[in-house]
C-alpha cells in the first residue's frame, strides 16, 4: 500500500515511512542506552530494519516481516524496531502477531502515541474492544483527536467518538480527514442523515450516494477484523502469532502501567441516542472552499454487502427484500452465569422494541428468553437487554454468531439480569 492511500483512509498515523517514526527520538535514546549483544548484531539489526521499511514501501509486507523479525531478534530492546515489526504484521493481515509486537513496543516507549494507536487497531481486529478502548483512553494525550475518534468508533464507542471528533472538526484549521472521520462515526452510531450532510462538505455530489452505500456495508462487518482490514487495504490471514523467541525478555523492568479506569459496559452499547445532540453541518464547514477530496477510501475487503439502515435510503438503489431464515432450535444446556448483552436503553419500552427488532432479524434469538436489568450510573438510568444463562463458551459462541450477522454484543457475567418484565405481556397478546 502506498503512502498516498494511507493518507486517504483517515488515519494519518498509518503512513508507512512518516508518522510511525514520530516517536523515534524517544526510542533512539532508549536504544543508545540499551546494551546489545555485540556491535555486529547492532549493525545487522539496523540493516534489516532499513530493508523492512524499503519492502513496506514496495507493498511487500510479507518480505518486510522477515527483515523486521531479524532486526528485533538482533536488537530485542529497541522499541523502534518492535514498532516497525508491529506495522509489518498489520500490513500482512497478521493481527494477533501485531498486537504482541506492538504491546512490547509500547512497553519500551510508552509515550509513543502512534504505537498506541496501532496497538488499538490490532486489538480491535482481534475482537478485544474493551482492551482497545482502554489503550485509547490511557494514551489520549498522545494520539491526535482525529485518529483517536475514528479508532474509538471502530472499538464500539461511536457516541464517544463523536464527542471527541466534533470539537476537532469545529477547529478553524480542521481538515477534510477529520470531518470525514466524524461523518463515519456518525454513520456508525446510526445517524445517517447527519453523516450524509457532513460528508457532503468534502465529497462530490456524484459520489455521495456511493460513499453512503460503502459506509452501510462497512458498518455491518462479518468478522471482528473486517473493518480494520478494510481501512488498511489488507486481507486477514491465519496467524500463528509472533515467534516465541521474539517476545520481550521477562527480565526487563516493566513499565509502570497506567491506573485502570472503570469501563462502564452501558457506555458502548446500542441505545436510542436520545441524549446525543444534533450536529449541524454548517457549524463545521471549512473557513474557505477547498478542493474536493475522496475522504475515507477503503481497500479490498471480503465484507458482506448489507442493505442500508432503515432510517436512510439512496434514491438510486432499491431496497432488497430480507431473506428468509430458518428457525433455530435452542440446544439443551446446563445453566450458566454468563450473559450476552445486546444493548442498554433509556426505557423499558425502548428495550422491548429493540428485542422485537433483534429477535426478528437474528434467527439465533428466536427461541431465547430476553432478560433485563435496571442500572443507574453517572450517565443516567439504563435498561440492559440481554440473553443468558450460558457457559462462557456458549456465550462467546452466541455473541460471535450475532456479530457475524451484523449485530452488536459482548459477553459478561450475570449482574442483576432477570426475565424481562414485559415478556409476559407479549406472551399474553400472542396467545389471544
Amino acid at each position: 500500500m502506498t503512502s498516498r492511500n494511507f493518507l486517504s483512509i483517515g488515519l494519518s498515523a498509518l503512513v508507512v515511512s512518516g508518522p510511525l517514526m514520530a516517536g523515534a527520538a524517544g526510542t533512539a535514546m532508549l536504544a543508545h542506552a540499551t546494551t546489545l549483544s555485540s556491535d555486529s548484531d547492532a549493525r545487522k539489526a539496523a540493516r534489516d530494519a532499513e530493508e523492512a521499511r524499503e519492502q513496506l514501501g514496495k507493498n511487500k509486507a510479507e518480505r518486510a516481516v522477515r527483515y523486521a523479525e531479524s532486526a528485533v531478534e538482533n536488537a530485542p530492546r529497541n522499541g523502534e524496531y518492535r514498532a516497525l515489526l508491529g506495522q509489518t504484521y498489520l500490513m500482512s493481515g497478521r493481527f494477533q502477531s501485531a498486537q504482541q509486537a506492538l504491546t512490547d513496543a509500547l512497553s519500551l516507549d510508552p509515550g509513543n502515541g502512534t504505537v498506541a494507536l496501532h496497538l488499538a487497531l490490532s486489538q480491535i481486529a482481534n475482537g478485544d474492544w474493551a482492551g482497545a478502548r482502554q489503550t485509547l483512553e490511557t494514551h489520549s494525550n498522545t494520539i491526535p483527536a482525529g485518529d483517536r475518534g475514528l479508532a474509538m468508533a471502530l472499538a464500539g464507542d461511536p457516541v464517544g467518538a463523536v464527542e471527541v471528533l466534533l470539537p476537532a472538526a469545529r477547529q478553524p484549521g480542521a481538515t477534510a480527514k477529520v470531518r470525514q472521520n466524524l461523518a463515519l462515526a456518525l454513520a456508525l452510531s446510526g445517524r445517517w442523515q447527519d453523516a450524509k450532510a457532513l460528508a457532503a462538505i468534502d465529497v462530490p455530489p456524484d459520489q455521495l450516494d456511493r460513499r453512503m452505500t460503502e459506509w452501510a456495508s462497512f458498518s455491518r462487518p462479518t468478522n471482528a477484523y473486517d473493518q480494520v482490514a478494510s481501512l488498511l487495504g489488507v486481507r486477514a490471514v491465519q496467524d500463528p502469532g509472533q515467534p516465541q523467541q521474539l517476545a520481550l525478555a521477562e527480565t526487563m523492568q516493566p513499565v509502570a502501567a497506567a491506573a485502570q479506569t472503570v469501563d462502564p459496559v452501558d457506555a458502548y452499547m446500542p441505545g436510542d441516542g436520545a441524549s446525543v445532540a444534533a450536529v449541524p453541518a454548517a457549524d463545521i464547514r471549512p473557513a474557505a472552499p477547498a478542493p474536493a477530496r475522496n475522504g475515507v477510501v477503503f481497500g479490498p475487503s471480503q465484507e458482506v454487502v448489507q442493505a442500508l439502515p432503515g432510517n436512510y435510503s439512496v434514491a438510486s438503489a432499491a431496497t432488497p427484500a430480507p431473506s428468509a431464515r430458518p428457525a433455530v432450535t435452542a440446544p439443551n444446556r446446563a445453566p450458566g452465569n454468563y450473559f450476552v448483552q445486546l444493548g442498554a436503553y433509556s426505557s423499558e419500552a425502548n428495550a422491548r422494541a429493540a428485542w422485537r427488532r433483534a429477535s426478528s432479524r437474528h434467527a439465533m434469538l428466536s427461541n431465547e428468553t430476553p432478560s433485563q436489568a435496571k442500572i443507574a450510573n453517572r450517565r443516567g438510568t439504563f435498561y440492559r437487554l440481554s440473553v443468558g444463562g450460558y457457559s462462557r463458551a456458549e456465550a462467546n459462541a452466541m455473541c460471535r454468531e450475532l456479530r457475524s450477522s451484523g449485530g452488536r454484543c459482548f459477553v459478561r457475567a450475570k449482574a442483576g439480569d432477570e426475565t424481562a418484565s414485559w415478556l409476559r405481556g407479549d406472551t399474553q397478546v400472542a396467545s389471544r
